[in-house]
């Protein structure tokens, strides 16, 4: 299990079985990890979600699909707890969303 530290300053945890899920689902993200906790830590925006969680959105030049933006959609449980639900690459963040915040 990976920990890592949201903009928010909440503990938010990779556990395995959320790291099988997201590369059963996506497989296209089974070698960037590294980009899924690197997002959350330094996002370029985060984004409300549809269901209270929170998405953490961060462009990078080289992923396995080229340039592509990493989005991970995590819940921060309370104040020093949390957990990443999910992530994957797109083109560009929606455009429907809510921005809560922006580097």
């Amino acid at each position: 299990m990976e920990v890592v530290t949201s903009h928010n300053g909440v503990s938010i945890r990779l556990s395995d079985e959320r790291w099988h899920h997201i590369v059963r689902r996506h497989p296209e993200i089974s070698s960037s990890r590294s980009l899924i906790i690197e997002t959350i830590a330094k996002p370029d925006l985060i984004q409300a979600g549809d269901s209270g969680e929170l998405l953490a959105i961060r462009l990078y030049d080289k992923t396995q699909l080229g340039r592509k933006y990493v989005v991970v959609a995590y819940r921060e449980s309370n104040a020093m707890d949390g957990f990443i639900l999910t992530a994957y690459l797109t083109r560009r963040p929606s455009r429907q969303r809510e921005v809560l915040w922006t580097r």
